[in-house]
C-alpha cells in the first residue's frame, strides 16, 4: 500500500512535499484548518491514524512520536502483521521507526534520513548489532519461516556460530562475514523446497524465471495446475520464482494474469523477435510455434530471456492440453523490473471539480500508482502534488482525441498511465472516447491494455451540494456543445426535458464562440415552467474563485456564463428560500406532496 505522510501544520506540509517525490506513490494527509492543501484532508488526528493503520498503510508522521504512540497503542496486537510507522521531526533532524521495523520501517527511516539529512534512530537488535535484518530481506527475496529469524539473530548476537548454506543466488544477502561453516543453527539460502528443520531459517532468492504459454482463452486452472506440478516434481520452491514471462501477444491472457497473482510475482512480456533471439539455447525449438507467432519457443524462450545470458534451462518445456511452462535458473537474483515489459495499464481517473476533499480515495490511489499522466494542463496542475515529478503529457482544450490516443499508446508500451479528467470520467468526459476508439479501430496493442475507469464527483453533484438539493427528484443532463452533437438534436433534447418537467443540468453551456444555445435553452424552459423557476449558476466549483448564485429563470443572465460554469434549471416543483444570508434551493422528493411551485415573475 502507498505510504501515508501525515502532517499537522504548515511546516510539516512543506517538509512532506519535499520528501514526497522520493517515496513512490506516497500521499500527503493534512489536518483540516492547519495543513490545508494536502492530497487528503482529515479532521480527527487519532481517528485518521487508526484508520490508516487498520487498513495496513505505512505511516510517516511528521510530528512528535508521542502523538503516534498514543493514537495507535489500542490497536497493537501482532507485530508480524502491523504496517511500518515512522516519526519524523519537523526539522528533519531525527527519523524514528516506531513499529514494523522489520516490515519496512527501518528501511523507510534510513531512506527518509538520507533525503532530509537527518539521523535514522534504528533500535532493533539485528540491525544495530549485525547490520542485517533477517526477517526483512531485499525486494523479491522470500523468508519462508520468519518466526525463526529471532533464533538466528539471538545466536549471532550471543557470539554463537551460525551456519550459512547458500544453494542459489550470489550470496550477497545476508552478509556472509557474520556466519560460520558450522553451527547448531542454520540459515539456508535456496531455490529448492528443503525439509523443515526447527533450527533452520529458509530464505528463497529470486533466481527462477518461469516461462509460460497457452492457447487463447485457456482455463486459468489448467495453467495453475501445470506450473504447480512442474515446480513440485522438480523440487523447486515457488518462492524462488522471480517473475513469470510470456509472449507479448499473451499479455491480456486471464490464465497468465491469474498465475502471476497466485504466485504474487510480476508478469513480464516480450515481442516475438526477442524470444526468437533465444532459439540457439532452446531445448525444444518448434517450427509450428514459429509459423504461428514468429518465434521457435514461447515458454523456454521467455524463461531464458528473463534469466539472462548466464542462465541455465533447468526444466525444459512441459505441456498440458492447452498450456506450456519452462523454468530457467539465473546465477544471480533477477530484477523483474529490468526484464521484458509489464502489461500496460490505463486508468481513466475522475478528479472531481478540483478540490482535494472532493477527490475519492480510489482516484488518489490510481494517481499515485501511475508512472505517467495525460490530461488537459489545468487538470494536471490541480493534482500536481500527487504526480511526484513523473512524466506528464499536457494538451489543450479541444484535443481530446489526441489526448486519448497518447494515453493508449503509452499504455500499449507497457506503462502505467493515468488519463486525468475533471468531474466524472464517464460524464461528458474521456472514458467514452477511450472505448469508442477501442471499438472503432481494433488496434491489437491497445486491446491488450488493462483499462479501468475511476469515478469522480461530477460537476452536477458538486453544484447541487453547494446550492442545497435541487436534484432531489427526477433530473437529466444535457450538453449544449454542438461541436459533436447536431444543434437540432440538442434542441430536441431541451424540448423533451422541458415537456417532461425534469430538473436540467446544462454542461458546456457557453464558450467564446458558442453563444446562442444557452439563450435557446432559457426560452424553451420558460415556455414550459414558471418564470421564477430557480436556476443555479455555479462557477469554478471546488477551485479558487468559486461562485454559486441562485436566480429566477426569468432573471437568468446567459451572458454571465462561460465554460467553467454549470447551470441547473429547476423543475416546476423546485423551490428556493433564504435563511439569514444563505439561499437554499431544493426539489421535493415527491411531486404529489408539494403545495405549489414557484411564483411567476412580476411584469
Amino acid at each position: 500500500m502507498s505510504i501515508a505522510i501525515v502532517v499537522l501544520d504548515r511546516g510539516g506540509l512543506a517538509l512532506a512535499r519535499r520528501i514526497q517525490p522520493t517515496l513512490a506513490g506516497a500521499t500527503v494527509h493534512g489536518l483540516t484548518g492547519r495543513a490545508d492543501g494536502a492530497d487528503i484532508s482529515f479532521s480527527e488526528t487519532a481517528t485518521h491514524l487508526r484508520l490508516l493503520f487498520a487498513a495496513g498503510h505505512p505511516i510517516l508522521g511528521i510530528c512528535a512520536a508521542g502523538i503516534l504512540i498514543r493514537a495507535l497503542a489500542p490497536l497493537l496486537a501482532d507485530k508480524r502483521s502491523e504496517p511500518p510507522v515512522v516519526a519524523l521531526a519537523e526539522d528533519g533532524s531525527a527519523v524514528v521507526p516506531l513499529l514494523g521495523g522489520h516490515r519496512g520501517a527501518n528501511a523507510l527511516a534510513r531512506r527518509i534520513a538520507e533525503a532530509v539529512g537527518g539521523f535514522a534512530a534504528v533500535t532493533t537488535a539485528g540491525d544495530v548489532g549485525l547490520g542485517i535484518a533477517l526477517d526483512e530481506p531485499p525486494e523479491g527475496w522470500i523468508v519462508v519461516n520468519p518466526e525463526r529469524a529471532k533464533i538466528v539473530t539471538a545466536a549471532l548476537l550471543a557470539g554463537e556460530p551460525v551456519r550459512l548454506v547458500v544453494e542459489a543466488g550470489d550470496g550477497s544477502w545476508p552478509a556472509a562475514a557474520v556466519f560460520a561453516p558450522d553451527g547448531a543453527v542454520t540459515l539456508r539460502v535456496t531455490d529448492r523446497a528443503p525439509p523443515d528443520e526447527e533450527t533452520t531459517l529458509i530464505v528463497h532468492p529470486p533466481v527462477l524465471a518461469l516461462g509460460v504459454g497457452c492457447e487463447r482463452g485457456a482455463e486459468p486452472a489448467e495453467l495453475d495446475e501445470l506450473v504447480s506440478a512442474t515446480l513440485a516434481e522438480s523440487g523447486l520452491a515457488p518462492g524462488a520464482v522471480a517473475t513469470i514471462g510470456s509472449l507479448d501477444l499473451k499479455s491480456d491472457e486471464p490464465a497468465i494474469e491469474r498465475l502471476a497473482a497466485a504466485l504474487d510475482r510480476p508478469a513480464r512480456f516480450f515481442p516475438a523477435a526477442e524470444l526468437e533471439a533465444q532459439t540457439p539455447r532452446l531445448a525444444n525449438p518448434s517450427e509450428i510455434v514459429f509459423r504461428e507467432v514468429g518465434c521457435h519457443g514461447v515458454a523456454e524462450g521467455a524463461a531464458l530471456a528473463m534469466a539472462g545470458p548466464a542462465a541455465e534451462l533447468i526444466v525444459p518445456k512441459r505441456k498440458s492440453a492447452r498450456a506450456t511452462c519452462a523454468i530457467a535458473r539465473s546465477p544471480e537474483p533477477i530484477d523483474a523490473r529490468a526484464v521484458g515489459r509489464a502489461r500496460g495499464t490505463l486508468s481513466v481517473v475522475g478528479i472531481g471539480p478540483g478540490a482535494n476533499g472532493w477527490r475519492t480515495a480510489e482516484a488518489t490511489q490510481a494517481l499515485t500508482a501511475a508512472d505517467e499522466f495525460v490530461g488537459y494542463e489545468l487538470y494536471l496542475d490541480l493534482v500536481d502534488g500527487l504526480l511526484a515529478g513523473k512524466p506528464r503529457h499536457d494538451s489543450a482544450l479541444g484535443e481530446e482525441e489526441a489526448r486519448v490516443r497518447t494515453a493508449l499508446d503509452l499504455a500499449a508500451e507497457g506503462r502505467s498511465v493515468a488519463l486525468v479528467c475533471s468531474g466524472d470520467p464517464g460524464i461528458y468526459a474521456l472514458a467514452t472516447l477511450v472505448f469508442e476508439l477501442l471499438d472503432r479501430e481494433h488496434r491489437p496493442d491497445w486491446n491488450r491494455v488493462a483499462i479501468s475507469v475511476v469515478p469522480g464527483l461530477s460537476a452536477l453533484q458538486a453544484a447541487a451540494a453547494r446550492a442545497g438539493a435541487p436534484l432531489g427528484h427526477d433530473f437529466c443532463a444535457i450538453s449544449l456543445s454542438d461541436l459533436l452533437t447536431p444543434r437540432a438534436t440538442i434542441l430536441k433534447h431541451l424540448r423533451a426535458a422541458a415537456e417532461a418537467d425534469f430538473v436540467v443540468a446544462l454542461y458546456n453551456p457557453q464558450s467564446r464562440t458558442r453563444r446562442e444555445l444557452l439563450g435557446e435553452a432559457k426560452r424553451i424552459m420558460l415556455s414550459a415552467r414558471p418564470s421564477k423557476t430557480p436556476v443555479i449558476v455555479a462557477r469554478n466549483l471546488g477551485r479558487s474563485g468559486e461562485e454559486v448564485d441562485h436566480v429566477a429563470l426569468c432573471d437568468f443572465d446567459v451572458d454571465s456564463v462561460d465554460m467553467l460554469t454549470l447551470v441547473i434549471i429547476g423543475s416546476s416543483a423546485t423551490r428556493s428560500f433564504g435563511r439569514g444570508t444563505a439561499m437554499r434551493t431544493y426539489t421535493p422528493r415527491g411531486y404529489a406532496k408539494t403545495t405549489s411551485g414557484p411564483d411567476r415573475c412580476e411584469e
